[in-house]
C-alpha cells in the first residue's frame, strides 16, 4: 500500500498530549499513518505503509523502549524495510524517524526536539523544513493539536504532495481526554476525501473545541442539542422542572447557574458554556 504522504508525529510532554497529523493524495490517510497511545507515545507509518509499525510501535514505547529503540526493532525485523517510512515519539518527548532508501523522491526527515516530520513524494525538503519551523514558533501555550495542524498548513504551502491533495487527519491523545472521560482520544478527526482537504481538517478542529470541551479553557456552543441535553440531565438532577425544548430560556440559564455553582464552576454569558460544566453534566449523565 503506497501511502505517500507528509506528516508530523509531536507531543506536549507538559500537557501529556501525544499525536500525529497527516495529509496525502491518497484516500482516507487517516485510516492507515496515525497511531498514539496515552502516557506511552506516537507513531506515523507511510510510503509502502506496514500498518503493524502502528500497533507494535505502541507496544513497544509502552514497555519503555526509546523512539530510537522502537524505530531501530521495527524496521530491523521488516524485509521491506527499503521502501518504508516511519516517525515515532516516544513518553519522554524523544523522537527518531526512518525513510528508506528506495522510498519515491523526494523522501526524507527531519528530528527536532518533541517532533519529527516525514513524507515521501514531496515537492522538495523545503516540505519538510517549513512544518518544523512551524511547529517550533509556535507558542508552547498553542495546544499541540492546533501546532501539528499549523505545521501541515506550513507544509502544503511549501508544495505538500507534488501530485495533489485528497485527504487529512489528526489524532492526539491524553489520558481521560475522550467523550465523558471514557477513553483518551482527544482528537481522531478525518477528512477522507476533500479539494482541500488541510483547511477542513482546520475547520473541523475548531468546530470540535466548540462543540465538546478538551481542555479547561474549552467553551463549548450553547447549541439546541446541548441545550437539550443540559435541560435533560438538570431535571434528571433536580435543578430544572421544565420542558426539553432546546432553548437557553430564563429558566434553563437560572438552573444552569445553580448546578455550575453546586459544581464550582461559574456560568458567565447566555450562549456558551465552560468546560468544566459540560464535564460535569456528562459524568452526571453518565453516573
Amino acid at each position: 500500500m503506497l501511502v505517500s504522504t507528509f506528516s508530523i508525529v509531536g507531543c506536549d510532554v507538559r500537557r501529556r498530549e501525544w499525536g500525529v497529523a497527516v495529509a496525502s493524495k491518497f484516500l482516507a490517510v487517516g485510516s492507515v499513518v496515525p497511531w498514539a497511545q496515552a502516557g506511552a507515545g506516537a507513531v506515523a507509518t507511510q510510503a509502502f505503509a506496514n500498518t503493524r509499525y502502528g500497533p507494535q510501535g505502541l507496544s513497544l514505547l509502552a514497555a519503555g523502549l526509546s523512539a530510537q529503540e522502537v524505530v531501530d526493532r521495527l524496521v530491523g525485523e521488516d524485509s521491506g524495510r527499503d521502501v518504508r517510512q516511519v516517525g515515532v515519539v516516544d513518553s519522554r518527548g524523544e523522537s527518531a524517524a526512518f525513510t528508506g532508501p528506495r522510498c519515491l523522491p523526494w523522501a526524507g526527515h527531519r528530528i527536532g526536539a518533541g517532533y519529527t516530520c516525514q513524507g515521501n513524494i514531496l515537492a522538495g525538503p523545503d516540505v519538510l523544513e517549513q512544518m518544523a519551523v512551524a511547529f517550533e514558533a509556535a507558542s508552547e501555550e498553542v495546544p499541540l493539536a492546533e501546532r501539528l495542524v499549523a505545521a501541515l498548513e506550513a507544509g502544503d504551502a511549501a508544495g505538500g504532495d507534488r501530485r495533489g491533495r485528497q485527504s487529512a487527519a489528526l489524532y492526539v491523545v491524553r489520558e481521560g481526554s475522550g467523550y465523558g472521560g471514557g477513553n483518551d482520544r482527544m482528537f481522531d478527526l478525518r477528512v477522507d476525501d476533500h479539494a482541500a482537504p488541510i483547511p477542513e481538517l482546520k475547520r473541523l478542529l475548531a468546530l470540535s473545541r466548540r462543540s465538546l470541551p478538551k481542555d479547561p479553557e474549552d467553551r463549548v456552543d450553547l447549541t439546541e442539542d446541548m441545550v437539550l441535553f443540559a435541560q435533560a440531565v438538570l431535571r434528571y438532577r433536580g435543578y430544572y422542572e421544565g420542558p426539553l425544548t432546546g432553548q437557553a430560556d430564563p429558566a434553563t440559564l437560572g438552573a444552569l447557574r445553580r448546578y455550575g455553582a453546586a459544581k464550582g464552576v461559574t456560568l458567565t454569558a447566555s450562549h456558551e458554556i465552560p468546560a468544566g460544566l459540560v464535564q460535569a453534566l456528562l459524568k452526571d449523565y453518565a453516573s
